[in-house]
């Protein structure tokens, strides 16, 4: 494995480079897999082998599963949980189907809202809109 930000070769279990002392999943200079020089650093894919590049997750885009699941439990026949994970096309439909039935759609919303809730709580959906997974 090589360092994502000085590109020297690191043991594949390393924490953190022992070269330039920065964590092994932090940088974009380098290609993971080969140590190339990365010329695009919101590149998808190594040129030279062809490795994807993960974005690392930051914190403050992760969202609550709780939050969520609880969300929809209660909320999810107007699709609440479903703007809060930023999957906006479903939640209009679950809004737009309670408000415009004048309430005779929102049952049918609200099962729907209920079991993603429960799916979200025993993490059976574990990612938001953007793919970024869900915290704890």
């Amino acid at each position: 494995m090589y360092c994502k930000n000085c590109g020297q070769q690191i043991d594949d279990l390393a924490v953190v480079c022992v070269h330039c002392g920065v964590s092994t999943d932090m940088g974009n200079k380098f290609c993971k897999n080969c140590g190339a020089p990365v010329s695009d650093p919101n590149a998808a894919i190594c040129t030279n082998c062809g490795c994807a590049f993960v974005k690392p997750v930051n914190p403050t885009d992760q969202k609550s599963k709780l939050v969520a699941g609880l969300l929809g439990i209660f909320l999810g026949g107007l699709g609440i949980h479903n703007f809060y994970l930023g999957f906006t096309k479903r939640a209009l439909v679950q809004l737009l189907v309670s408000l415009l039935t004048c309430g005779f759609g929102a049952p049918i919303m609200q099962i729907w809202g209920l079991i993603e809730g429960i799916f979200y709580l025993i993490g059976k959906y574990n990612v938001d809109a953007n793919g970024n997974p869900l915290s704890e």
